[in-house]
């Protein structure tokens, strides 16, 4: 066998030929994403919204403290705290429905007043003092002279 030039310039340009096809060959298996496909806008979560804290409902137990208020026995009340310092006090003694505010005295993170007017013209005023966010004693008075000693909280 006999080798020439012209034989050998064809021999390198089939072996170009055979690189440059395998090198086609393996590239045609990739898949080139653009870089703007996905946006990464959509990638952050939008802001959350921060909501002003929803108002604690508080029983209250009111117990009997005199001759007066034994009639009426253990008396259950409602106190709706706003977590600004006041909030809804509600209570029904012998029928009658009593609806008020309860308030922080001024400088004071523990100490309260709650006052109820009654459907029927009486009224009652507690003075609480909280141990804790939920937990509380106190006493009421009623306009009637029945004494009761209060507990706030479960």
């Amino acid at each position: 066998m006999e080798f020439n030039r012209s034989s050998g310039v064809v021999a390198r340009r089939g072996l170009l030929a055979l690189g440059i096809a395998s090198s086609v060959a393996a590239l045609s298996a990739c898949y080139v994403v653009p870089m703007d496909q996905y946006p990464t806008h959509h990638l952050h979560p939008a802001p959350m919204q921060v909501l002003p804290p929803a108002p604690v409902t508080l029983a209250a137990r009111l117990y009997p403290a005199n001759d007066q208020a034994s009639t009426y026995g253990m008396v259950s009340a409602v106190v709706t705290n706003d977590l600004n310092g006041r909030g809804a006090f509600t209570t029904a003694i012998n029928g009658e429905s009593f609806t008020g505010e309860a308030t922080r005295r001024a400088g004071s993170a523990r100490d309260g007043v709650a006052n109820g007017a009654g459907n029927r013209g009486s009224y009652i005023n507690c003075q609480y003092a909280m141990n804790s966010a939920t937990l509380g004693t106190g006493t009421c008075l009623l306009s009637n002279g029945a004494r009761f000693t209060m507990h706030v909280g479960h």
